[in-house]
C-alpha cells in the first residue's frame, strides 16, 4: 500500500518530485527519465508509469533552464523508442511460445490471423496513436510482435510515433508549462491526461465490440 501510496503522489506531483530531484542530483535526472519511460513502453507489465505528465513537465523545467531541452528531447525519444522496440521482440519472441501455437488451448488461429491482418493493414497507424494512450501504447508493440508485423514496418512507425509523443508534449511544456494557469492546476491537467485518452479507448473498445455483436 506504501509503494502504490507514492506512486499516485509521484504521478500527481511529478514536477515536485523531479524538481526535488534535480536540486539533490542534477544532471541524474536524465537517467532516471530515460528509465522511466523505457520501462513504462519496454515492459509489458508497467503501463501505469506517468509518460504523459512526466514529457509535459520536464518540457515546462526545460522552460525555465532547469534542464536541457534539445538532450531531454534526445533521451527520452531513444528511451521511448527502444522501449517498444524491446516491447515488440518479447511478444515476438515469447508470444508463440506462450500459446505453444495449435497445441495449447490458450491458443486461437482465427484471433491470431485476424491480428496480423490488422497489424499488417492498419498496424501503423496504431503504433502511432497509441503513444498518446495510457496503458495502450505499452500493450501496443507487443501485441504487434505477438501478430508479427514485420521489423521493418514496426520501426518506422515506431520512430515516427515516437518523435510525435516526445517531441510534441515536451514541445507544449517547454511553452505552456510555466503559464499561470497551467501551473496552478496541472494536479487536474494530469488526471486529465491519464483519464481523457482512457476513456476514448474504453469507447472505442465498447463500440467495436457493439458493432462486432451486431454482425
Amino acid at each position: 500500500m506504501e509503494l502504490l501510496g507514492f506512486l499516485v503522489d509521484f504521478i500527481l506531483h511529478v514536477d515536485k518530485h523531479l524538481e526535488t530531484f534535480v536540486a539533490n542530483y542534477g544532471t541524474w535526472v536524465y537517467a532516471l527519465l530515460f528509465l522511466i519511460i523505457f520501462v513504462e513502453t519496454g515492459v509489458v507489465v508497467m503501463p501505469f508509469l506517468p509518460g504523459d505528465s512526466l514529457l509535459f513537465v520536464v518540457g515546462a523545467m526545460c522552460g525555465v533552464g532547469l534542464m536541457s531541452y534539445p538532450l531531454s528531447v534526445g533521451l527520452l525519444l531513444a528511451a521511448a523508442v527502444l522501449g517498444n522496440q524491446s516491447n515488440y521482440t518479447i511478444g515476438r519472441y515469447f508470444g508463440p511460445r506462450v500459446f505453444q501455437w495449435e497445441d495449447s488451448r490458450y491458443f486461437n488461429r482465427k484471433a491470431f490471423d485476424r491480428a496480423h491482418a490488422f497489424y499488417e493493414q492498419y498496424g501503423g497507424i496504431t503504433i502511432v496513436a497509441a503513444r498518446f494512450m495510457p496503458f495502450l501504447r505499452t500493450f501496443a508493440p507487443f501485441v504487434a510482435g505477438v501478430a508479427r508485423m514485420t521489423r521493418r514496418k514496426f520501426s518506422f512507425y515506431d520512430v515516427t510515433g515516437g518523435a510525435l509523443w516526445v517531441g510534441g508534449i515536451v514541445t507544449a511544456g517547454y511553452f505552456f508549462g510555466s503559464v499561470p494557469f497551467v501551473k496552478a492546476h496541472l494536479d487536474k491537467i494530469i488526471w486529465a491526461m491519464i483519464l481523457v485518452p482512457g476513456l476514448v479507448v474504453l469507447w472505442g473498445a465498447w463500440k467495436g465490440r457493439t458493432k462486432a455483436a451486431r454482425a
